[in-house]
């Protein structure tokens, strides 16, 4: 049953999605899972093995979802005892849990292998990204100029993003040549749960793209959690620029937060009043 749980955890992975493996550390007494004994819990609720059921299977199961939501590893003690030291249980043993959180790597997804895509190619494996890059001209999909991207996807760039699976810890940039591309794209991972969904363009082209959006029934909701134009406001032009301003906003969702001035922190912490 552990190669089973250990064969499931790894096709999660594979697919990209995070997953919890429990596995009981150390068992004295009587308790219904023994030493060994292991579990996946998936990302979306579902288990797959057991630690030996009950309130205890229960109660790992529980915590192991809340680490899912934080990415925490935890160490845990059960006492299987109907007691106010125990769990409720009858069982009288002990018991120690191990749960290690396995979260798929961050993934940015390049649709389009120009000047800017691959700017942002570079920057994104300095950071620690899976790049993969999605293009329908080989000469733009190559490994003279993405040598160490995951993937070289060449196609239909709708299909081939209307195919691929996403989660929480997909970046999307759709940088292709043209409109039409990049509005087929992005229409492909509307309603797709990405991290974070950007298109390049000009004030006029965004509200050209809203409106066709609109009019074939996107709702306001997806087209709200697109970024576009893409990108933070930092004055630049360059290919090189603007994949800097992508890659800010990219970190500024990634860790919640709205981008400012150090400097200007810094004055607002000295010019508080001293309470």
């Amino acid at each position: 049953m552990e190669i089973n749980v250990l064969k499931r955890v790894t096709e999660e992975m594979t697919g990209n999605r995070s997953v919890a493996l429990i596995t009981v550390t150390e068992a004295t007494g009587s308790t219904p899972g023994k030493t060994g004994a292991m579990m996946a819990v998936l990302a979306d609720g579902s288990s797959y093995g057991t630690v030996g059921g009950g309130k205890l299977e229960g109660e790992v199961t529980r915590t192991a979802r809340e680490c899912l939501e934080t990415g925490e590893d935890r160490l845990l003690n059960y006492h299987l005892k109907d007691d106010a030291a125990g769990i409720g249980m009858q069982c009288g043993g002990d018991a120690q849990v191990f749960i290690k959180v396995f979260r798929p790597q961050n993934q940015l997804i390049l649709v389009g292998g120009g000047h800017i895509a691959q700017a942002l190619y570079h920057l994104g494996m300095m950071m620690g990204f899976r790049v993969t890059v999605v293009e329908d001209r080989k000469e733009f999909a190559s490994r003279e100029r993405f040598p160490e991207a995951e993937q070289l996807l060449l196609g239909d760039m709708g299909e081939l993003m209307a195919s691929m699976s996403l989660n929480n810890g997909s970046y999307v940039v759709i940088v292709s040549r043209g409109h039409q591309m990049d509005e087929l794209a992005l229409r492909a991972v509307l309603g797709k749960p990405a991290a974070y969904v950007g298109m390049i363009g000009s004030r006029t082209k965004v509200a050209h793209t809203v409106k066709s959006l609109r009019e074939t029934g996107v709702s306001e909701e997806q087209i709200r959690q697109v970024y576009m134009p893409i990108g933070l406001d930092l004055g630049g032009q360059k290919p090189e620029e603007i994949a800097v301003s992508i890659m800010a906003q990219i970190l500024s969702v990634k860790y919640g937060t709205t981008p400012r001035h150090l400097k200007l922190l810094e004055t607002e912490s000295e010019s508080a009043p001293i309470l």
